[in-house]
């Protein structure tokens, strides 16, 4: 499909997808929503996918004129989260291809939550994520409430989402809540570089490493032990894990062809 919200490129291993609304800083409409989740569909050979934001920020969150109402109307916004943001965290952290967010300035309300869905985090140290949900009398959804406590513990967590006072980039790392603060001018190479690493490694391992990251929460350490035996015996038979043995036996760069 022709898209009028964001920019999509996927000719290759890495797939590039820019939320392209910079005069509204990338906020979200229902279009904006449908076309992501087309485009997440249809990553053809992508092996790692870029997200990021066009101009001077990476996304505000809900562009709240989308589902504008009049003075003392209502409107449902569990709907709006049931139908478009949790579709579109799930698939997030869910695609067997990793998700590099490029976050190059401003990251707000779900703008920040889906940056913080993806699997690794790079931002320019100008970037401030902001959980802006307090002041509208709201709680921090698209993934927000299950994240942020995880990756930053329930003080922060609360310090974050009750105050809604931005965290800049550098500190966020600090924190642990994303991967890597950089000088804005080599965003694009840091993040160019992680891409064409992770296009280069074995496509399965990275899908399995993903997910038992992702879902160990739910396991005891029995259950993870099981699992990761479960695992390695399926990598093991697989033609990468041959490849990449060979490769290092025989002092070569490997080629995984993701079987």
């Amino acid at each position: 499909m022709a898209y009028e919200t964001i920019d999509f490129k996927a000719d290759g291993p890495i797939a590039r997808i820019t939320l392209n609304r910079p005069d509204r800083l990338n906020s979200f409409t229902a279009k904006m929503h449908e076309e992501l989740r087309d485009a997440l569909a249809n990553l053809g050979d992508a092996r790692v996918v870029i997200l990021t934001g066009a101009g001077r920020g990476f996304c505000a969150g809900q562009d709240l004129n989308d589902r504008a109402v009049a003075p003392g109307e209502v409107v449902d916004l569990g709907q709006t989260v049931e139908v478009s943001w949790n579709p579109l965290i799930r698939i997030l952290t869910t695609l067997p291809q990793p998700v590099i967010a490029r976050v190059n300035g401003v990251a707000a309300g779900a703008g920040a939550n889906v940056a913080l869905a993806c699997d690794i985090v790079v931002a320019a140290k100008e970037t401030k994520f902001i959980q802006s949900f307090s002041a509208l009398g709201l709680i921090p959804d698209s993934g927000g409430s299950w994240h942020l406590p995880r990756m930053v513990g329930q003080a922060r967590a609360l310090g974050l989402a009750l105050t809604g006072e931005p965290l800049m980039a550098e500190q966020a790392a600090d924190w642990g809540l994303i991967w890597k603060a950089v000088d804005a001018d080599a965003l694009d190479a840091e993040v160019d570089r992680i891409a064409e690493k992770l296009a280069s490694l074995p496509p399965l391992g990275l899908a399995a490493i993903k997910s038992i990251i992702r879902t160990t929460s739910s396991r005891t350490l029995d259950e993870e032990l099981e699992l990761q035996r479960d695992e390695m015996g399926r990598l093991g038979f697989t033609e990468d894990y041959r490849e990449g043995v060979a490769a290092f036996l025989e002092k070569r760069t490997p080629t995984f062809r993701g079987r």
